[in-house]
């Protein structure tokens, strides 16, 4: 016999999740085409979700004895005002969609003033010990995109809305500005029904929009040219032609979902720790550019962009300012030729190869003379011939 879940679903509710559905523990649909995706070498250097492709095919993996995925929602990046806004009122697409010469961008849910991993396991751990109050006997785990399962694809098949051609989630009443989480238990709980229709329709703005031209198709993201994955995920030098699309983008993306439809009136409510901050929407990469290690590091060691580190970062706010023209900032570049990091030195001879300022070509001269790493050398190289 199951057990009901509006009790469950008023308590997730209560501590801020705005979507709630449960599904059963099963294969996932969509498990084939996951791993053809990785096949095709979309997921780049995301090489744990290949080493985990077998985790991925059963839910058990992560909690034996699993019967029911309770899958939850919390939206993030934007103030509590107490209702809904059109695109050109929306604070976020304000920020966001006007690129401007001295300042380099942040994705929407990486500008809170705390990492959402803490934020929301500390609500799981509140919803588990509801739960585990009921039914003592009940194993339960809660879950934030670490661990080897296909969010997106319970999240649709527990009603929470359907993948789009951007590959999000997507809600009419939401869009896309959430956090997906899951509790899952071994309990029999009542199942909700799944999402068996999208509301993508015929509209292709997010495949149109993407500055990086990261989707072959509709549905299917190649995150070897998504800036999200770029300047997140990719660890290594970023090639010429994909750094020029980054643009000011400097941890992360919001493009698809800025242009999509289901995003131009959403609740703007969000958690106080999750809501956007000032100084990270809009960030003057030159104080990034001075940043020691120390520095960085109590900056944003509680936030998402310390995944990144410091060489990350720094990496991608010179190829911003390179990508900006941001003149003003060639005496805070020219040190970093002789940056401890090989990446750094490489990105920072990119962008003075766009800037081209006073002594910058002097200046990539004489680094160039005692450079040992043949990738910085043949950045340097490029700069010079540029």
């Amino acid at each position: 016999m199951s057990i009901s879940t509006s009790a469950l679903k008023n308590q997730a509710s209560e501590l801020g999740f705005v979507l709630c559905g449960v599904t059963a523990c099963a294969e996932p649909g969509r498990l084939q085409q996951f791993h053809a995706w990785i096949d095709a070498g979309f997921a780049g250097q995301m090489h744990y979700l290949s080493d985990r492709r077998a985790a991925y095919a059963d839910p058990n993996s992560i909690l034996n004895g699993c019967r029911s995925i309770v899958m939850l929602a919390l939206p993030y990046g934007a103030s509590d005002s107490g209702g809904s806004q059109q695109v050109s009122d929306n604070p976020r697409t304000q920020v966001l969609n006007q690129p401007c010469s001295q300042t380099v961008r942040v994705a929407t849910y990486a500008t809170g003033q705390l990492d959402y991993h803490d934020v929301i396991h500390g609500k799981l751990k509140q919803l588990k010990s509801w739960l585990e109050a009921r039914h003592p006997t009940a194993k339960v785990r809660g879950i934030v995109d670490t661990a080897p399962l296909l969010e997106r694809e319970f999240g649709e098949l527990a009603g929470l809305g359907w993948v789009g051609k951007n590959t999000l989630l997507l809600n009419r009443r939401w869009g896309s500005y959430f956090f997906l989480a899951a509790l899952l238990t071994d309990l029999p709980l009542d199942l909700d029904p799944p999402t068996e229709k999208g509301y993508c329709g015929t509209c292709t703005a997010c495949l149109q929009a993407c500055p990086t031209q990261a989707f072959p198709r509709p549905f299917v993201l190649d995150a070897t040219r998504c800036i999200s994955y770029l300047t997140i995920e990719h660890r290594d030098h970023i090639a010429s032609e994909l750094a020029s699309g980054l643009g000011d983008w400097l941890f992360g993306c919001d493009v698809c979902q800025e242009v999509c439809p289901w995003n131009r009136k959403t609740p703007q409510v969000a958690e106080a720790a999750l809501a956007g901050q000032e100084e990270l929407q809009r960030m003057d990469p030159r104080l990034i550019l001075r940043m020691t290690d120390d520095e960085f590091r109590q900056r944003f060691r509680k936030t998402p962009l310390w995944r990144s580190r410091r060489r990350g970062i720094v990496r991608n706010a010179l190829l911003c300012i390179g990508n900006q023209r941001m003149d003003a900032a060639l005496d805070d570049v020219i040190p970093l030729l002789r940056d401890t990091e090989p990446l750094i030195r490489a990105a920072s001879a990119w962008a003075m190869g766009r800037l081209q300022g006073d002594g910058w070509r002097n200046a990539i001269e004489q680094a160039l003379a005692t450079e040992l790493d043949s990738a910085v050398q043949a950045a340097m190289a490029r700069a010079l011939s540029s």
